[in-house]
């Protein structure tokens, strides 16, 4: 991405939402486009503002970010935004909904500022950035409180049939937190024939996010809670 990454801070809690501005504003390279306390404004201004990056906080009075998420991506032209919610818990059920719906990945309140900072920049190259290990109990906690894949009664699970063997491994280890240097490293191909294949499975699955991808391995049965990578 080339000139400064535009971001749109989303948080009701009027102190949280001034402190990340402030410490946004003073990092080079990035421009503060906007600030919403709700959802409904969050929607509007995204429209409005065409930001790179959203910091979606989840609990809002009226329009949560899980729905404000989903309603900004679908309404969004290309490229669409990065949503990077923000939570106060690691295992936030509403997290899953969050990722579910599209964005692309999550980071902790308390997270110290050189954190943040390096999140946006990720997320704002085009990197899905949330913790492997936080995102992977994330999931696995909502599967134990389902009846097993697509046990929540929710829409049809993607059919994996249509992948290859390796865009299956490729997901498999996604699911497991590696990244695309670790997968290279492990199947020993290039980390550009990783994001092809990554590509693929998401074009073949109608997937928008590797987040997507992981709650997908998981809810297919393709990665079980709990088993070793």
């Amino acid at each position: 991405m080339t000139g400064s990454i535009k971001v749109l801070v989303v948080d009701d809690q009027f102190l949280i939402r001034a402190g990340l501005v402030g410490l946004l504003r003073a990092a080079p390279g990035i421009e503060v486009v906007g600030e919403a306390g709700d959802g409904d404004e969050a929607v509007e201004l995204a429209a409005r503002t065409r930001p790179d990056v959203i910091l979606m906080d989840i609990r809002m009075p009226g329009t949560n970010g899980i729905t404000a998420t989903a309603r900004i991506l679908a309404q969004a032209p290309e490229p669409a935004p990065r949503v990077l919610v923000l939570t106060t818990f690691d295992l936030d059920e509403y997290v899953y909904g969050a990722l579910r719906a599209g964005a692309s990945g999550f980071l902790l309140k308390d997270s110290g500022p050189e954190r943040l900072l390096a999140a946006v920049a990720a997320v704002g190259g085009g990197d899905a950035l949330f913790a492997p290990s936080i995102t992977r109990r994330l999931v696995e906690a909502f599967a134990r409180q389902t009846e097993g894949p697509g046990g929540d009664g929710g829409e049809p699970l993607p059919d994996l049939a249509a992948l290859t063997l390796r865009e299956v491994e490729v997901l498999k280890l996604i699911a497991r937190g590696l990244t695309n240097a670790d997968i290279a490293e492990r199947l020993y191909i290039s980390e550009a024939t990783v994001k092809t294949h990554l590509n693929r499975t998401m074009s073949k699955l109608d997937l928008d996010s590797r987040a997507q991808a992981v709650v997908v391995a998981y809810e297919t049965g393709l990665v079980r809670p709990g088993t070793p990578g």
